[in-house]
Parts: C-alpha cells; structure tokens; sequence
C-alpha cells in the first residue's frame, strides 16, 4: 500500500537525511594539497652582492687600503700574476706608492724580476722602495748589484765614464743653485751619505754622592835656619760620584762626499728644493769641462752631467 511521505514517521524522515549527508561528504576531494603551515611564512629577501673588490689598474689607493700591510699588499699583487700581468704590475705599484712599503728583497725577488726588466718606470719603482727605506744609497747599491740590477753609483761613472754612459745612476744628494742653461733647467747637486752617531740618552735613574773633608792644626819645632817656631795650616779635601743607566743611540747624518753633478731638468720643478737630501735616479750623460778649462786639457776639472728620471725625499726615520 503507497504511503505518502507525509505520513512517514518523523524519525524515518530524520534517519533518510542523515545518510544522504553522509553520502555527499563522501565524495568531496581536494583539488590540491592544503598549504603546509611553514609555508605561510615569508621569504627572506635576496641578500645583495657583495661589493666587487677595488682594481688595482682603476683604483689604485683602494686596493691598497684592503692590506693591513704592505708585505701583504705585495703578495696579493704577486698572486694577480696569474690572471693578468699589467694587474699585477698595477697591484705592486699601489703597494710602493700608497704604503710605507720596504720590501726591497721581495721587489727585487724573482717574482718582479721580468717586470723590472722591460718596464721603464721599473727603475724608479726600486728609487721610491730606497729612499722609503731611510736613503742609504750607498748600502742598498751592494744589494742592487748582488742582484744584477742595472743602477750604479755615481762613483763608478766618473771613474769610468765611458763605460756608465746612457745608464742610471742613484745617490742621495741635495739641491745647491738651479739655473736655467741652454732653455733648460740644470741644478747643482752635491752628493751625500749618510752616517750615523753614537750617543748615551739616559734611561733610569743617577745618583751623586759628594763627601768632603777637613783637617787644620799646627806644627812646633826648630831648624837651623830659623830656629825655634810653629807652623799652622789646614787641608781640606772633596769628592764628587755620579752614577746614571744611559742607552746607546744612533742618529743618521747625512754628510758631503766631495763629489757634485750637473743634473738636468725637462722643466722647473717648484718641488724639487735646495738644502734638502733626496734619493735621485738619474741616467749618466758623461763628463764635462767646468768653466776656467778647456776639452784639450787632460788635468781640465770635469763634473758630471746627469738627465734627473725621478727623485724621492728619503724617510728621515727608518735606519738600515
């Protein structure tokens, strides 16, 4: 018999809709994973690049600020040389211009010994390194020629002119007179060494102690010549002790050798003063007859002349 489902019973109502929700959840599914909860959380930004180190080629001071010194300066330069030569060069280059750099045995070591060879400016690379050294030339020449580097002592050219003709010289030497000769400008130099001097700076502590003494009294009795008397007097008598803890020091002193030269400018350098020791490359131009002899005369006194590459005031406080 067909019941409308009016007539249903109401928990027959409730039961059929229960399981026809049941069914339909059944079937639901995810289209795509839920978000994981780690997910939720944003990125963090891209870091940005670091900064690209200075080029010694374009920035040369920058690339020697990087070195806490200069021997590492110099060791950086040297590890360029695999990647590019005139980087290298311009590393090394950095180092003796914008550090208190004194590593001449590394400049002259093997590493460098090529650039020094064919560069023009290798010369005055090895002038700047001396006289930062404190301007010992004649010291600093010994280990030039151990090294068979090409720069000799103005000495040696004017005993044998001839042979040092067209080569570089290096002395340390000051500015006397500078005129202008021949539309150039020519300056006196007079040659220098330097010494040293040895003195006792106190230290610690002195002591003096002084003592004196006196004595007086007289003297009875007789001579024959005079006779019976006294004689008085007195004496007295002092000391002196010093006592002080002194050090050794030593002082550099630049003194003439004797010898001066003629050296020629391309033009007035304001810089270049008088009464002030500089460590001079220089290229060797021969000897010439001063005024008062004539070139026919073998006892004429000569001087030489030199072509002035480059000069550097020497550091007044590193002692070698």
């Amino acid at each position: 018999m067909f019941r409308h489902p009016w007539s249903l019973p109401a928990w027959a109502l409730l039961g059929s809709l229960a399981a026809g929700c049941g069914a339909s959840h059944s079937h639901v599914t995810w289209t795509e994973e839920p978000p994981r909860r780690d997910s939720l959380i944003a990125p963090p930004p891209p870091s940005s690049p670091e900064p690209a180190a200075p080029s010694a080629v374009s920035d040369p001071k920058g690339f020697a600020a990087r070195f806490p010194n200069p021997a590492l300066c110099e060791a950086a330069a040297r590890r360029l040389q695999g990647q590019s030569r005139e980087e290298a060069w311009a590393g090394l280059r950095a180092c003796v211009e914008h550090t208190p750099f004194t590593q001449l045995s590394a400049l002259l070591g093997t590493a460098w010994a090529e650039d020094l060879r064919v560069r023009p400016e290798g010369a005055s690379l090895i002038a700047r390194v001396v006289a930062q050294r404190g301007g010992s030339v004649a010291g600093e020449l010994r280990l030039l020629q151990e090294r068979r580097i090409p720069i000799f002592s103005l000495s040696s050219a004017m005993d044998r002119p001839d042979t040092y003709k067209g080569r570089y010289v290096l002395l340390r030497a000051q500015v006397a007179d500078q005129r202008t000769a021949d539309e150039r400008p020519t300056v006196w130099l007079v040659e220098h060494a330097l010494g040293s001097v040895e003195t006792d700076t106190p230290v610690g502590y002195s002591e003096r102690a002084e003592t004196s003494s006196f004595f007086s009294g007289d003297l009875g009795g007789q001579t024959q010549l005079t006779g019976p008397g006294r004689v008085g007097g007195s004496l007295s008598s002092r000391q002196r002790t010093d006592r002080a803890l002194t050090r050794k020091h030593y002082d550099n002193v630049s003194d003439e050798t004797g010898r001066e030269a003629l050296g020629r400018l391309s033009r007035a350098d304001p810089f270049l003063e008088t009464r002030r020791d500089y460590v001079i490359l220089a290229r060797f131009d021969g000897m010439r007859v001063t005024s008062g002899g004539a070139d026919t005369e073998d006892e004429a006194p000569r001087i030489p002349v030199l072509t002035i590459v480059s000069y550097h005031p020497p550091h007044p406080l590193v002692v070698y």
